[in-house]
């Protein structure tokens, strides 16, 4: 039986996204970030449609999702750049990955592994130049570069790329993004010192790569702007177009009197006689509880918003007198060039006062993706 909800997911669109992203960014080379799941796309299917696309590295965020990729056929160059300890750092040498190195701790143990396998690991040194997440603090920097460098001639390592992360490049103009590139080059003039020479620099991610030309060194990571959403509010991006529309059929269709209340809490009352409609999604499914009486939905060809407190496996929208009938699709979010009027992610992420990354990686697995395109 075919499931009433799931997210369709064109992957013409991503490998699309991915073409017209190294045109902005001058033919520099692109990495497509799959993390989390392809940002809750899927992440094998949209890895090979950003290969399609032209990117020629891959990033993702743990090991095992690097793996996946390696399981799933995936050869291109993947960096996986978050390393708690006690990560499987062999497999990931073995693997042929790239692993981030944000501390001496996770530098030794990778030197230490590579030493027990006899293989030479590949490592990106992240320098942390403003965001204080992840990354080699300031301070530590020439240090780290410098047993980089020991273990490279030892012939243990290879030095394979060097790199950042913006805290505000999602904010054109902002002073911390100079800043930021200032320190990175200085970071860049220690490792030329210790005689090493990557073979990528990159700090740009979406958002920098839209907007900060001088970001872009050998390599722009394409993460949410390749799912077809702007980093940055506002900012239009021509070409640039969403690849997942959610929706699901509607589970019941029913008439009730003025003043019914709806859902729990009754935090919606009907001023009419009308029709409420039955949308089988719910909190359970990603679609965020802070969306009741303010989510946006396309039902029975017009906006409607929905109506009462959003359930853990359903909502409510009250279509008033239209014909809407059980078996008929309600849109959440998708492309409004390819469905007029549907909303999209960036909008639902404007309406909740968040940002579409959440909207998007949060849809659960109770709800399958389908794939268009792509062959």
């Amino acid at each position: 039986m075919a499931p009433f909800a799931h997210a369709r997911v064109n992957l013409d669109t991503i490998a699309s996204n991915a073409r017209l992203l190294r045109e902005i960014a001058g033919g520099t080379p692109l990495m497509g970030v799959v993390k989390a799941d392809g940002y809750g796309h899927g992440m094998l299917p949209v890895a090979r449609a950003l290969i399609t696309g032209g990117a020629t590295w891959l990033g993702t965020a743990l090991i095992k999702e690097g793996l996946e990729l390696r399981r799933g056929g995936i050869t291109v160059p993947v960096l996986s750049w978050i390393v708690p300890p006690g990560e499987a750092v062999g497999d990931a040498i073995e693997a042929d990955i790239d692993l981030g190195v944000s501390d001496r701790a996770v530098l030794d143990a990778v030197i230490s592994e590579a030493r027990r396998l006899g293989r030479v690991a590949r490592v990106q040194l992240k320098a942390d130049t403003g965001l204080n997440r992840g990354g080699v603090a300031v301070s530590d920097w020439e240090s780290v570069v410098e047993i980089a460098a020991r273990a490279e001639e030892e012939g243990v390592l290879k030095v394979s790329g060097v790199w950042s992360h913006f805290a505000c490049a999602d904010e054109p103009g902002h002073p911390s993004i100079r800043a930021q590139l200032d320190v990175f080059d200085q970071a860049l003039v220690l490792v030329e010192k210790a005689g090493l020479t990557p073979e990528v620099r990159h700090i740009a991610n979406s958002a920098a790569l839209l907007t900060v030309p001088e970001a872009r060194y050998d390599l722009v990571r394409g993460g949410i702007a390749s799912y077809g959403l702007c980093p940055i509010p506002g900012l239009d991006v021509p070409g640039l177009r969403p690849a997942m529309t959610l929706e699901s059929r509607i589970a019941l269709t029913k008439r009730v009197p003025e003043g019914s209340g709806v859902s729990y809490g009754h935090r919606y009352v009907t001023d009419r006689e009308t029709t409420l409609a039955v949308v089988p999604l719910g909190y359970a499914d990603g679609v965020p509880r802070a969306a009741t009486n303010k989510g946006p939905v396309f039902v029975g060809g017009r906006r409607r918003t929905i109506a009462g407190t959003v359930c853990m496996d359903q909502f409510v929208v009250d279509v008033e007198d239209d014909a809407v009938e059980a078996g008929e699709y309600a849109v959440l979010f998708g492309d409004p060039a390819e469905s007029p009027g549907v909303p999209t992610a960036e909008e639902w992420a404007e309406v909740l006062d968040t940002i579409p990354y959440e909207i998007v990686t949060r849809i659960g697995t109770r709800v399958p993706r389908e794939y268009v395109g792509g062959h």
